[in-house]
């Protein structure tokens, strides 16, 4: 493990290897989110998501 932030989707990561029903039965969905916060400050960090979300709008 490292210090950095990462966001992943456990659908295509940690929970690939379930079948659509397996993930739905254990409540991960297609757009569910994985936020894994390293050691950035948190102002830096609610910038990052700030900014991130405003340009998908």
């Amino acid at each position: 493990g490292g210090v950095e932030s990462l966001i992943t989707r456990p659908v295509t990561t940690s929970h690939a290897c379930l079948s659509p029903e397996e993930c739905k039965q254990v409540g991960i969905s297609e757009s569910l989110i994985r936020l894994s916060v390293g050691l950035e400050a948190t102002a830096d960090m609610l910038s990052d998501f700030d900014q991130a979300l405003s340009t998908n709008k």
